[in-house]
Parts: structure tokens; sequence; C-alpha cells
């Protein structure tokens, strides 16, 4: 039996869920799902879930980003981010650096695909970069 592809998911996506953020939601939604089931394994890079915590305590409390983050634990890992990280980041072409280090957290973390709505900050990615419903229709296809 195949592993389950490996994915990092951007925090733009995990957002579209939890703020129900349309015409998104639902694509968004599907991929957490997948990674839920163990039909996806999926992590978020390091330093989303400090900016995860940041953004939903701020709409919520406190309490209510460290209870959504512990549930997000259950099915999503933490895709380290270090000095090699940021390093290797830093010699990426990309004009957003962010996106740079979520593409080598991903790199470095072996994962086959990092699915994210801005598939354009990504040109020239280092792995194939697809939007929530790209993934849907390749994992439906049979990737």
């Amino acid at each position: 039996m195949n592993s389950p592809p490996k994915v990092l998911i951007d925090l733009n996506v995990v957002l579209d869920v939890l703020q129900r953020r349309e015409p998104h939601f639902q694509d968004s939604a599907r991929v957490l799902a997948l990674a839920e089931t163990g039909r996806i394994g999926a992590k978020l890079a390091a330093h989303s879930w400090t900016t995860l915590f940041y953004l939903y305590q701020r709409d919520q409390s406190a309490a209510a980003a460290r209870s959504r983050i512990t549930e997000l634990l259950q099915f999503l890992e933490v895709a380290t981010v270090d000095q090699r990280v940021i390093e290797q980041a830093l010699n990426l072409p990309y004009p957003d650096f962010e996106d740079a280090v979520q593409m080598m957290a991903a790199v470095r973390s072996r994962m086959d695909y990092l699915v994210t709505r801005n598939v354009r900050d990504y040109r020239d990615g280092l792995l194939p970069v697809l939007k929530p419903g790209e993934l849907i229709a390749a994992l439906e296809q049979g990737i």
C-alpha cells in the first residue's frame, strides 16, 4: 500500500476554514478533512502556528486560540523552521520572504506538495505547488 502524499499547507488554507472565507471555504475545508482522516500527511510550518495563534486570539480569545491549535495539532504536524531553512529561503528568488520560508520548510520536511491559494507566488518552486481544489482533483485521479 502506498503512503499518503505529504503536503505542507499554507496558513491561508487554514484561515479560509477558521474564518469561513468564501469562495475558498469548501475546498480548503476538504483539504483539512483529508489531513484529519489521514488521506494526506499534512504539516503547517512552525512560523505559521504563531501567526495563527495571534490572528485567532485577536478575533476570539487566547483560550480559544489555544483550544483551536490543540485541535489542529491532532492532525497537522509542525514543519521545522530552523536556521538552515531561513538561510536557504534567503537564497530563493521570491519577492515575499515568508513564501520562501514556506517553500524551504516544505522541501526540508520532504513534502510532496505545497498547498496554497497563492500559487503565483511560488513560480519556479522546488516542489509542486497546488491550490486546494487542484490537490483534491489530483487525489481523485489517484496521485
